[in-house]
């Protein structure tokens, strides 16, 4: 009987382990402990209200140049407007930047775009095909525009990006969320720059995470979650309670028939 005894308790503590807590599953907790920023939305040194995503070397940028006539559209263009136009063919027709932060456009040269907005190109386009053709409408898009989510997540993959601003939760959303396994303590955010990439660790359980400069994703950042320490115990503690519900009960007939 205290072989049985000893095995239930054994049990109870495997189940007990084999639960995630609540308290590692809750995004953007309040603690107690650091006073709470109270701030105006609309004050100018909000850390998040003036991103904008500056242009880096080996970026692709789509450049679309609208004239009223179209000869001079598609003497600028490198092919003629397509309605059905996808990602792969808008990269094929875009302009990539060089490692010095150079873009070749026909007839016009290099154009240096290195860390400018995308909105600062195309008002120097403008100016720039003013000298050539009055009336001219420039559009400029960011071909690469894409955010990879990996790790402890429903859908791991690639998603494009298709509006200004996208912040860390928003790409996790589109990835299925994280799953019960995941870390929400050490959610790691890779991001490329012109040297080499950098790796931070956010917290998505602080609610502090919402005041940080890396809140907002850039394109290309690579966003990894990182599995619970003991998820391999976890996942299989349903297996290893199985099996000792099993000699559980076996044992209790055993002793039923023994004293019997």
């Amino acid at each position: 009987m205290y072989r049985i005894y000893t095995l239930c308790f054994i049990m109870t503590v495997l189940l007990l382990n084999s639960c995630v807590s609540r308290k590692k599953l809750t995004y953007l907790k309040t603690n107690n402990k650091i006073e709470r920023l109270v701030r105006d939305m609309e004050d100018d040194k909000y850390v998040n209200s003036n991103f904008a995503y500056k242009i880096k070397p080996y970026d692709i940028l789509f450049v679309r140049v609208v004239t009223p006539d179209p000869q001079w559209s598609e003497m600028f263009n490198s092919a003629s407007e397509d309605s059905h136009m996808t990602g792969e063919s808008a990269a094929l027709m875009g302009y990539p930047v060089n490692n010095e932060g150079y873009i070749e456009i026909p007839f016009v040269g290099d154009v240096k775009v290195v860390e400018m907005t995308l909105k600062d190109l195309k008002n120097k386009l403008e100016s720039i095909f003013s000298s050539y053709v009055t009336d001219a409408s420039i559009m400029v898009r960011l071909v690469n525009n894409y955010v990879s989510v990996l790790g402890e997540v429903g859908a791991p993959g690639r998603y494009s990006i298709t509006k200004d601003r996208v912040n860390i939760l928003e790409a996790i959303a589109m990835a299925g969320d994280l799953s019960e396994y995941g870390d929400r303590k050490k959610v790691q955010l890779i991001r490329p720059t012109s040297v080499r990439p950098v790796v931070i660790e956010l917290s998505l359980s602080d609610r502090r995470i919402l005041d940080s400069d890396y809140y907002f994703i850039e394109p290309n950042d690579i966003i990894y979650v990182p599995p619970l320490k003991g998820r391999t115990f976890q996942m299989n503690a349903f297996i290893y309670s199985m099996t000792l519900s099993v000699l559980n009960t076996g044992l209790v007939v055993y002793a039923l028939f023994r004293n019997n």
